[in-house]
């Protein structure tokens, strides 16, 4: 098979994506417009006349005073990551980025490696022996995805390591809640006793959630900003939130939404939900130091996992996590937290990179180090 990667319209782009069960919200050519400070290009992959087989949003990261780029597709490119010579797929994206100006070039696999149950993640909490999530033994292993990783690594590619500057990568391991064929009813009998509870105790308070519009961005925002001071991260501005809405929206009337749950006319959570095709997101989520006892976070979510279930999505999807299970990771109570949605976390094959010009590719690492 003789692939060759060219540059495809933004809307053929688009019905590849509709075509498909699953493709991330970081792949679309919306999320160009999105991502502003980066240069984007949809491309697609050929075989003759036949196509696109696969397809893909890259985003040019230029250097500093040179035209000289990084390639970036995050979650992406959407292609047979089981096929038997991944290379047939890479080598003709490596040379068509590498015409571009590329000197380098980051690809971010969503195929799945391993999967771990909520019950195997909460007995390795409870396992003094056990440090890491990847320490724990999985469920499920993917073989066909191991055989690509390894070939990957032939290939000449390498995964970024978690200390390197270039720090605009995507979780390798994501937590998901498959509802499927599933009833409300159901969901809730799979959640832990804590999630049940405070889903109910939020009824009971009056935490009303409701869907808002573009116009209650700025209230989400001011939202948002409180619980960044709180859990010291830098937050993002409105005009992005804004941007994102514009962008995704423009491509699909019901590509994101805004949940905004309420006590007594209090806002106390909001939330960002993304829908692609089967697959949901909570994307960005937002809460209220005060009146944490109404447990509008829990409210919020399960509003959002049941509207997802409406929409037709197999997966509802809480993004990423991290690998730390010892008591004293700060980040534990975020597992825990996503854990308690009966869900199951996954690994994917992640990102890889591939040094086209390992000079500048090493100048352009230092230099995001820098930032």
């Amino acid at each position: 098979m003789a692939l060759s990667v060219r540059t495809i319209e933004a809307e053929r782009h688009r019905e590849f994506n509709a075509a498909q069960s699953s493709v991330s919200f970081l792949q679309t050519p919306a999320w160009g417009q999105v991502k502003s400070e980066w240069r984007s290009e949809s491309i697609g992959w050929f075989n003759g006349a036949d196509g696109p087989l696969g397809a893909g949003l890259v985003l040019y990261r230029q250097l500093p005073k040179i035209k000289k780029y990084l390639a970036y597709l995050p979650e992406g490119p959407v292609i047979d990551w089981s096929a038997p010579d991944i290379g047939e797929w890479l080598r003709p994206l490596a040379d068509h980025v590498r015409s571009a100006g590329a000197f380098g070039v980051r690809i971010g696999a969503t195929a799945i490696a391993r999967r771990w149950s909520a019950e195997t993640i909460k007995a390795a909490i409870a396992d003094e022996r056990i440090t890491r999530l990847s320490e724990a033994i999985p469920d499920q292993i993917n073989h066909a995805t191991s055989r690509t990783r390894n070939r990957l690594r032939e290939l000449g590619w390498r995964p970024p390591e978690e200390e390197e500057g270039f720090a605009a990568g995507q979780p390798r391991f994501v937590f998901q809640l498959p509802i499927a064929g599933r009833t409300p009813d159901q969901l809730l009998a799979g959640m832990n006793q804590l999630w049940r509870r405070n889903i109910k105790k939020a009824a009971k308070a009056g935490v009303v959630v409701n869907r808002g519009t573009v116009d209650d961005l700025p209230e989400f925002h001011r939202l948002y900003v409180e619980t960044a001071e709180r859990d010291h991260f830098r937050p993002r501005p409105l005009s992005y939130f804004q941007t994102m809405f514009d962008a995704l929206l423009a491509e699909d009337p019901d590509r994101i939404r805004l949940y905004l749950a309420r006590h007594e006319g209090d806002l106390v959570a909001a939330t960002t939900w993304v829908r692609v095709g089967q697959h949901t997101w909570y994307s960005y989520g937002a809460s209220s130091t005060k009146k944490r006892e109404v447990r509008g976070s829990n409210a919020v979510q399960w509003k959002m996992i049941t509207d997802a279930l409406e929409a037709g999505a197999t997966i509802y999807d809480l993004r990423g996590i991290t690998e730390g299970l010892e008591e004293d990771d700060p980040h534990l109570g975020l597992i825990q937290f996503k854990v308690g949605t009966g869900g199951e976390a996954v690994e994917y094959l992640g990102e890889w990179d591939l040094p086209l010009n390992p000079l500048l590719y090493k100048a352009f690492d230092l230099y995001m180090k820098r930032r």
